[in-house]
């Protein structure tokens, strides 16, 4: 028994994703939880309405699109950079820094929202400075390898806009700018999430495809990133010039490119192993919500907008945090010496974070009703659920007794 009671440091920082993952975990449910009661404060529920030091969108996109993901985002990627190229873990300074700085700066933007637009730049600029350090790391790792790849290649540079995506909302909120304020959201959705989210699947899915399923063929397409690349620049560019009627230009072609993946990588075979599948479906989103920007921006063309914020829940909600989340529970699985088998708890978290994006979709054509607050629980409800399910496996070591 001796050293166990300071065992809890030791092990949460075993491994790069042990700490981000942990620290992300806490963040789906504490993001959502403040926006619910933003939404319960608009209703007659009894709720008092809060006083922000910014505009609550403001502080609802920076949670939303910084603020919890690239948790997940760093903890793989500091995992697997290594292991994709062939060398050495990152050592244990270069991702616990990347910890001790964003998760304070995260906690910090809470009190910031209420307090004073200086602290939540405060905030803000811990959580850059975290990202920073972690995108170091990772070039520190890249710069080892001869070639490290396009996936390696188009990665660190999703990471350097949203890092520059970061900076400028950190701009917005010092200097009160709603230009940098569009550019901050467009950037950490589009040249960012989208693309990190994108490349990390054109790599994964078809090797966890082919681990799993016997006859499997792993099939990559060259032209995936570029044209990828070319799409989300676009779309940022247009919602940026005020342009979104000509968006179709370029969502039409990744609505396409998504759409053919979910056909070759065999979506429906994907279902004969529960963990993989969840990764399809997540998938799949992709390919409805570009398919719903394309509509949308077609029928601006015409001057008619009828979807509001429907592709952006789809992509958001289904695409982004379900990716997440099954990206999340296979890597703790497998990492943490379990069985690589989604239970009931782990497949009912996915399809009740479908029906949450189903719900938010549907808000946006029953604006009278508290839809809107329906989703929100219902994230909290199946968030929840899994931050219980998944967490605590951060702080406990290995059940195979392997290090990591």
């Amino acid at each position: 028994m001796t050293g166990q009671p300071n065992a809890f440091w030791p092990v949460l920082t075993a491994a790069p994703h042990r700490p981000l993952f942990a620290a992300g975990g806490v963040q789906l449910v504490a993001t959502m939880l403040f926006w619910a009661l933003e939404l319960a404060a608009r209703l007659p529920v009894g709720v008092p309405a809060m006083t922000y030091a910014v505009p609550a969108p403001w502080v609802h996109a920076a949670l939303m699109l910084y603020g919890i993901f690239p948790f997940f985002i760093f903890g793989f990627l500091l995992t697997v950079y290594p292991r994709w190229l062939g060398l050495a873990p990152v050592p244990r300074g270069g991702y616990v820094r990347v910890f001790l700085l964003m998760a304070p700066g995260a906690a910090l933007l809470y009190v910031g929202a209420y307090a004073h637009a200086a602290v939540l730049g405060l905030a803000l600029g811990l959580m850059a400075a975290g990202w920073a350090s972690g995108l170091a790391s990772l070039l520190a790792v890249a710069r080892q390898s001869r070639d490290p790849g396009p996936h390696v290649r188009t990665l660190n540079l999703a990471l350097a806009a949203g890092l520059l995506g970061l900076l400028a909302l950190l701009g917005a909120v010092l200097a009160g700018g709603p230009v940098l304020y569009l550019v901050a959201r467009e950037a950490g959705l589009w040249l960012f999430l989208v693309p990190v989210i994108f490349v990390v699947s054109h790599r994964m899915i078809p090797f966890f495809s082919q681990s799993a399923l016997a006859g499997y063929e792993a099939v990559r397409p060259a032209f995936s990133l570029p044209v990828m690349g070319v799409c989300v620049l676009g779309h940022f560019l247009a919602e940026v010039a005020g342009l979104p009627a000509w968006r179709f230009l370029f969502d039409a072609p990744l609505a396409a490119l998504a759409l053919h993946h979910t056909w070759r990588w065999n979506f429906r075979r994907s279902f004969e192993v529960g963990l993989l599948a969840m990764l399809h479906i997540a998938f799949l989103w992709l390919g409805i919500a570009m398919t719903l920007y394309t509509a949308q921006s077609i029928a601006l063309l015409v001057g008619v907008d009828g979807l509001g914020r429907t592709p952006l829940h789809a992509l958001g909600i289904g695409f982004i945090a379900g990716m997440a989340i099954a990206m999340a529970s296979r890597v703790t699985l497998g990492h943490s010496g379990r069985p690589l088998a989604a239970d009931n708890v782990t497949w009912a978290v996915l399809l009740g974070l479908n029906v949450v994006a189903l719900v938010r979709i549907a808000a946006e054509f029953l604006p009278a009703t508290p839809l809107n607050l329906v989703a929100a629980l219902g994230w909290l409800a199946a968030m929840g659920v899994w931050a219980l399910r998944y967490t605590p496996m951060y702080a406990r070591r290995r059940l195979d007794g392997k290090p990591g």
